[in-house]
């Protein structure tokens, strides 16, 4: 996970709805590359495939033939999910296994928690 993920998943509080609070600089700039990562359908899809996945893992020859993209474009998408902090991988002879990561979406899902807001509507 990246350092500011991590920063965020570590941190000893809890981090507030927006709709509790504003973020400040430092929070906005964690949690946008984990926005960004999945601002491109590509990616959301890779995610989607990867969390629902049997067995809690995938193997990306079992991804690539999903997308009329090639490998390389695929590994970049990949990419940019496991560096945002939302999957982890491991290599297994030639081919790489991807896994979710479940603390990195819990955090996004209590930020845009707006039930609070919703029950009181």
């Amino acid at each position: 996970m990246p350092s500011s993920t991590i920063e965020l998943t570590k941190s000893s509080g809890v981090w507030a709805p927006v709709v509790h609070g504003s973020l400040d600089a430092d929070q906005a700039r964690a949690f946008a590359p984990m926005f960004k990562a999945l601002g491109d359908p590509v990616r959301l899809r890779l995610l989607s495939m990867i969390a629902s996945a049997g067995g809690g893992e995938v193997c990306v020859c079992d991804l690539t033939g999903s997308f009329k993209l090639t490998g390389p474009t695929i590994s970049h998408h990949l990419k940019v999910l496991r560096e945002a902090g939302l999957v982890d991988s491991d290599r297994r002879g030639t081919w790489v296994y991807y896994r979710l990561v479940p603390a990195a979406l819990a955090l996004l899902a209590g930020l845009l928690d707006v039930s609070s807001v919703a029950a009181t509507v």
